[in-house]
């Protein structure tokens, strides 16, 4: 390739990668002058390099040299004679550093073999940065990825052109993943590397419903409802709390939708996962009862309606409450597992207690009991 068309190449590919040329050409030039110190000399050698673009060889190399008598020259790697020195520059006198012209007949061929590397390193640190803000921007939302491949535990998904890992804790458990699937991911966090970038997606991630359900209703997009509370057994059941700034606004029949036409998507996008929505409002003892449906709850008691630390035990007390279900919604209440009880418990921050309907006026006069006490 010409010099002049290497040039133009290197111009047009600066261009097209929004990479700036001075640097790609200060490095270039960094490059074969490391590579001539390496063939030719020393790393103590002061050299420079100009590249040009209308001359057989793509670069000169210029060697910076001391001026001294021209009998005296011991070392020509940084002495010149002053006879020498004067046709470079004829005001130089003896004592005086000036560049003198080294470059090796027919190193064309390796300075240009020197650029390419270095233009190819340039254009990939470019592509990796100008990646790295593209999604750096974007953290904490929503991305459409497709599975690229399965190495037996190994999912790698394409997320605009770039192959992520999806880890294991970031999957949700049963789902299925092979090539070609598409799916939304919640983009956690995004780090840099000398690799490229990294991203963290998560199909586990609670906010993973929250921005799903901002995209498919778009009155929680435009912040007339609300979501106040989101806990998730991923891949099984979710329980979200929302609530309307609106009074005359149903914020639960907002998400449903007619005849769940706006939970549906989100379901199906999650797999089936079951997303269960109730409302939010001041009454506590109210949306724990929610908060534990399909189940009927009879009655619920708060205990403490806010952490404090014991001062005797310096133990951290959470708050509380007791709920109380006929022996026929127990089972229902607390859920396979546990799963429903958990799920409220979180949802509304508050320990539940589990007890039979028939226990309830006992516990409400040994709680009054012990709250007269404390007066």
């Amino acid at each position: 390739m010409q010099n002049q068309q290497f040039i133009a190449a290197l111009r047009q590919l600066c261009s097209e990668k929004n990479i700036e040329k001075e640097l790609v050409m200060e490095a270039v030039e960094s490059a074969i002058a490391a590579a001539y110190k390496k063939d030719y000399g020393s790393r103590d050698m002061e050299v420079r390099v100009e590249l040009q673009e209308d001359a057989p060889e793509l670069a000169r190399i210029y060697l910076l040299k001391e001026v001294v008598e021209d009998d005296d020259v011991v070392d020509e790697k940084v002495e010149v004679s002053l006879e020498e020195a004067k046709q470079v520059n004829p005001e130089v006198e003896l004592g005086d550093e000036v560049y003198i012209d080294v470059t090796p007949s027919g190193y064309g061929r390796i300075a240009a073999q020197s650029a390419k590397q270095v233009i190819l390193q340039k254009v990939q640190e470019a592509e990796r940065i100008s990646l790295f803000q593209r999604f750096k921007d974007r953290e904490g939302q929503l991305v459409t990825g497709s599975v690229n491949r399965v190495e037996g535990n190994h999912i790698f998904v394409d997320i605009e052109k770039t192959t992520v890992l999806l880890g294991e804790r970031q999957r949700v458990p049963g789902e299925k993943y092979f090539p070609g699937r598409r799916m939304r991911l919640y983009l956690e966090r995004v780090g840099s590397s000398a690799k490229g970038p990294q991203l963290l997606v998560s199909r586990t991630n609670t906010k993973l419903i929250e921005k799903l359900m901002e995209e498919e209703i778009p009155e929680i997009a435009h912040g007339e409802v609300e979501i106040v509370a989101i806990s998730r057994d991923a891949g099984v059941r979710s329980k979200v709390a929302v609530r309307a700034l609106d009074k005359k606004v149903d914020p639960v029949g907002t998400c449903i939708g007619q005849r769940g036409s706006r939970i549906h998507p989100i379901m199906d996008e999650l797999s089936g996962e079951r997303v269960d929505v109730i409302e939010w409002d001041d009454n506590m003892a109210s949306i724990i009862a929610r908060a534990l449906q399909p189940a009927k709850v009879a009655n619920v008691v708060i205990i403490t309606d806010e952490e404090f630390i014991d001062e005797e035990s310096g133990k951290r007390i959470k708050k509380r409450a007791a709920v109380f279900v006929d022996e026929e919604e127990r089972a229902m209440a607390i859920g396979k597992r546990g799963q429903n009880i958990r799920l409220a418990s979180e949802l509304t921050g508050f320990e539940l207690d589990m007890y039979n309907i028939e226990e309830y006026e006992a516990f409400a006069e040994s709680l009054g009991a012990i709250q007269d006490g404390k007066k």
